[in-house]
């Protein structure tokens, strides 16, 4: 089954009312964790990676890792590079096989927003490679993107319509109080600033910063229309902390796939968890 797009897995979120989640993967373990959890829900999901995981996994490995994995388990899988500030590691990754990237260029000023958003979509469409693009900026660390609380930025409803119509992006990461990380309070979402959003574009929107939000606050994002969500940073706990039990449990044991299956099946379970939040249980 070849890696479906951005476009295509996000198609029908805003009008059947569900999301599909978006994970962050670091290795084999974690990514075929995730999948195969969404396996057993029948989902839909976007597997993500930031430049350094390209980096550290190899892109070529990386690309026919998830399209092995999506061949397998027969469900649509979007291999996504998020948050990707190196122009040409976004084209290498749109050539190598990518379904989807993310630009960002949410640091710059809007009209070069909008002019580099614009350039990575010509060059992505000849691939038929969807792209997502940011409009805000969202405070924390992203790996090698870092927005201090002091250059943080809720997305202006304003200026969302011509920038969607001017860039043709498939998706729209879009700041509304989330932050990148852990919480050291409790994040209070816009969901006015939202709605005002909603109202003014039929581009599907997302939302970063997944780690930490209530899942109360998930369920009205998506109900009002919210069609991603990112969690990353959970993610990574729930790979270390496996690891470390498993450590613990075995710790005369020399085979490395006694403490890495207890690493998939924590992704899995926390990917299914996910799952039943954001509404997308069989809509594979």
């Amino acid at each position: 089954m070849a890696l479906t797009t951005l476009k295509e897995i996000l198609s029908d979120t805003r009008e059947k009312k569900y999301a599909v989640g978006g994970f962050n993967m670091n290795s084999y373990e974690d990514s075929e964790g995730m999948v195969m959890g969404a396996a057993r829900k029948h989902s839909p999901i976007i597997l993500m990676t930031s430049m350094a995981c390209v980096k550290y996994v190899g892109l070529h490995q990386l690309v026919g890792m998830v399209k092995g994995m999506s061949d397998s388990y027969q469900i649509p899988v979007c291999l996504h590079l998020d948050h990707a500030t190196d122009y040409d590691l976004i084209k290498e990754c749109i050539r190598a096989g990518f379904s989807s990237v993310m630009v960002d260029a949410s640091k710059k000023k809007y009209e070069e927003n909008i002019a580099d958003t614009r350039m990575i979509v010509d060059y992505a469409r000849a691939y038929g490679c969807s792209v997502e693009a940011e409009l805000g900026k969202l405070g924390g660390r992203e790996e090698n993107v870092v927005v201090s609380e002091k250059e943080k930025a809720y997305t202006n409803p304003e200026d969302v319509p011509r920038f969607v119509e001017e860039t043709g992006i498939d998706a729209l990461a879009v700041s509304i109080g989330t932050a990148h990380g852990f919480y050291k309070a409790e994040p209070k979402l816009d969901f006015d600033r939202l709605d005002r959003i909603l109202k003014l574009t039929k581009c599907p929107l997302v939302l970063h910063g997944g780690t930490g939000v209530p899942e109360e606050d998930f369920r009205k994002c998506i109900q009002m229309g919210m069609s991603k969500i990112n969690v990353g940073t959970q993610l990574k706990k729930t790979y270390t902390d496996a690891l470390k039990e498993a450590l613990r449990e075995n710790p005369d044991d020399i085979d490395p796939r006694t403490f890495m299956r207890p690493v998939k099946e924590a992704c899995a379970q926390e990917i299914m968890r996910r799952i039943d939040v954001f509404g997308s249980e069989n809509m594979a």
